[in-house]
This record gives structure tokens, C-alpha cells and sequence, in this order.
């Protein structure tokens, strides 16, 4: 691994020490309604913690709104992550296909990524910057080749380059050239533009969940009628059952 650039220059640890100050107040509003919506929907602890990998390979533990079952099995994301890593398939969560681990209504918190805002936490003590390539999990980490653990010499952060060039319809190659390039790019003006974009992404990004997910929903029987010419559905039949007692 080539030496690693300086962890965090005094332009960025004053503007990672702003931002936190600037969304403390949104922090706050958010963790009381996590705090309704998982004591309605699920039992459990609202935060959670997570071993990521952070600069030069080193653990730490992360904290998340926590928007799934309590020891929900990771062995699916361990798959599909091993299957992503192989393909040249774009960066699609489990979420677009209905993750059955995720608690009610949580895939939408997840795509505005109001589940990453206790990471500021992790910002706050240094682990992390606003800016930089996503931690990844141990197990992801293990995968990696040497040159793809080049996205770990620069410290992680809550978004990125990747973030805002495209994300999810990015493959994991395109992901670790963009990671990459951050820790070789980095500036002041960069990190300010990732930032002003991060909005936009995430807008991008909860519109393409919604449309994942409407493509993943069964079909209505009448719209299946439609497609299927040799269907005997009866709309009539059907508005005669819907309204009867």
C-alpha cells in the first residue's frame, strides 16, 4: 500500500468540525422520530453500531439509525456484495428488491440516508471526515485486492465522489476509481462541491428506489389481463367481488 496521505489537514477538520455544527439541530429532530418510528415498528435499540474499516485498513465502529430487525442474517448482502464485486452490474442495494430485513418504511430513510446521521458522531472523534470513500465492512474489506485497498488512504466519510457520480448505477470498479481519485484530488473546493451535490444524488437516488421498486411489485390482475391476451379475467366479475359485502 502506498503511504498514506496526511489523515485530516486543518482545511478539512475545521470544515468537517462546521458541518457538524450546521446539521447538529437536524440530528436531533431525526433521532426523536427514529426514535417513534422503531419503537412502533420493531424492538430493539434505535442506534447501532457496525465494524467498518477506516484509514490504512484500521477498525472502528460506526453508529446508524438502526433500520433493520435486531441480528438480522448478513449472509444475503455478503452474497450480493461477492456477486457485484465479480460483475459488471451497477452498485444496486438489496433494498431496490425488497430486503426482508429492513424494518417498515425504513428503505426510504435509508435511500435519503438519514440512516448515516449518527456517523457525525464518528466525525466528531476523528474516525471519519464528511468527505471521503465509505468504510466498508470487514468482510467486503477482505475481498479487496492491493490496489483496490488504495480507497482506504484516505479517511472514510458520510459521502463522496462516488456518491455524486452516480452511485448506485456505478459498478464496483467504477466505485473504487472514484474513491481512489478522491484521495489524489483532494482540496478544499472539492470537498465543498461534494458536498453541494450530496443533495441532488440522494434525490437522485430516492427516485431510482421508487422506480426499482415499483418494477419489483406484482402486477395488478387487470394490468395482467392486458399483457396476456388468452386470459379469461373478468374486470366486471372482479368490481362485483370488490364491492360485495
Amino acid at each position: 500500500m502506498r503511504p498514506l496521505n496526511p489523515p485530516l489537514p486543518a482545511w478539512k477538520r475545521s470544515l468537517d468540525l462546521l458541518f457538524c455544527a450546521a446539521v447538529f439541530p437536524v440530528f436531533t429532530l431525526v433521532t426523536l422520530f427514529m426514535a417513534v418510528m422503531v419503537r412502533l415498528t420493531s424492538p430493539g435499540p434505535v442506534l447501532f453500531k457496525q465494524e467498518r474499516i477506516g484509514l490504512g485498513g484500521r477498525r472502528f465502529k460506526i453508529y446508524k439509525f438502526r433500520t433493520m430487525h435486531v441480528a438480522a442474517d448478513t449472509r444475503g448482502h455478503q452474497q450480493h456484495f461477492s456477486a457485484l464485486m465479480t460483475s459488471n452490474a451497477p452498485m444496486q442495494k438489496l433494498d431496490a428488491k425488497g430486503d426482508s430485513r429492513l424494518i417498515a418504511g425504513a428503505w426510504l430513510i435509508r435511500a435519503t440516508g438519514l440512516d448515516e446521521l449518527p456517523q457525525i458522531i464518528n466525525v466528531l472523534r476523528g474516525e471519519m471526515s464528511v468527505v471521503g470513500p465509505r468504510p466498508c465492512i470487514p468482510y467486503e474489506y477482505e475481498q479487496f485486492t492491493a490496489d483496490q485497498r488504495r480507497r482506504c488512504e484516505s479517511v472514510p466519510g458520510l459521502t463522496g465522489l462516488w456518491q455524486v457520480s452516480g452511485k448506485n448505477r456505478t459498478t464496483f470498479e467504477q466505485m473504487i476509481a472514484f474513491d481512489c481519485a478522491y484521495g489524489q484530488r483532494r482540496s478544499l473546493w472539492l470537498d465543498v462541491r461534494i458536498i453541494v451535490l450530496t443533495p441532488v444524488a440522494l434525490l437522485v437516488q430516492v427516485c431510482d428506489q421508487v422506480l426499482g421498486r415499483a418494477r419489483q411489485a406484482p402486477a395488478s390482475p387487470l394490468a395482467q389481463a392486458k399483457l396476456d391476451p388468452n386470459s379469461s379475467f373478468d374486470p366486471a366479475e372482479t368490481a362485483r367481488v370488490s364491492i360485495s359485502p
